[in-house]
Order: structure tokens, then C-alpha cells, then sequence
């Protein structure tokens, strides 16, 4: 059994844009307000949405890939190296952060005047 190939993220917005134009078309001449034009203006809803992702997603794909870039560097007491996020994550009280920060600076938490 041999796959179709999928659309192209253009495609999809146009035939979607399309699709959506035909029910607001229906929904302005025949001017219905019962179960029907409810569900008509649903679908013209569902396919301008899906039209907005399919445009997003082709501006997504057009866009070049960034360069790497270095990371920025910034005042070594807002910068804790050697920390990872979890246990960044894990201490959340500043007197923590103060204590590892002290730590690191080799002040063993002596505060000296604080």
C-alpha cells in the first residue's frame, strides 16, 4: 500500500482559505438561522483557523535557521556556574541561593557585616 504525499504548507491554506470562503458564501445568500447556518459558520471558523496555522507554518518553514550564537555572559552573582537548572529549580528561597552563591565565592556563608 503506498502513502500519499503529504501537502505542501501552502496548499493546505489555499484549499482551506477556499473552503472556508464557500460556507460564509452560503451563509450570506441563504441567510439561515437555524441548525444549519450554525454549523456552516462552525466550519467556516474550523477552516480559517486552519488556514491561519497552514500560512503560520509556511512562514515557519520560509524562515532561515538562526546562527548560533554564543550565550551571553553576565555578572558572575547572577550567573551560578557549575548549577543546573533542577537544582536551581529546587532551591527557590534566597537564603539557598545566598549559601551555594557564598559557597562558590569561597566565603563558607561568613556575611561579614550583613
Amino acid at each position: 500500500m503506498s502513502r500519499l504525499p503529504r501537502p505542501d504548507a501552502r496548499t493546505v491554506a489555499v484549499l482551506a482559505a477556499l473552503g472556508a470562503l464557500a460556507p460564509l458564501v452560503m451563509l450570506v445568500v441563504w441567510r439561515r438561522q437555524d441548525l444549519l447556518g450554525v454549523a456552516l459558520a462552525l466550519l467556516c471558523v474550523l477552516l480559517t483557523m486552519v488556514a491561519g496555522v497552514a500560512v503560520s507554518a509556511a512562514r515557519q518553514g520560509d524562515a532561515p535557521e538562526p546562527a548560533d550564537r554564543p550565550a551571553t555572559v553576565g555578572p558572575p552573582e547572577l550567573m551560578p556556574y557549575g548549577i543546573d537548572a533542577d537544582t536551581l529549580d529546587a532551591l527557590d528561597s534566597r537564603d539557598a541561593l545566598r549559601a551555594v552563591r557564598d559557597r562558590r565565592r569561597g566565603t563558607n556563608g561568613l556575611s561579614g557585616g550583613r
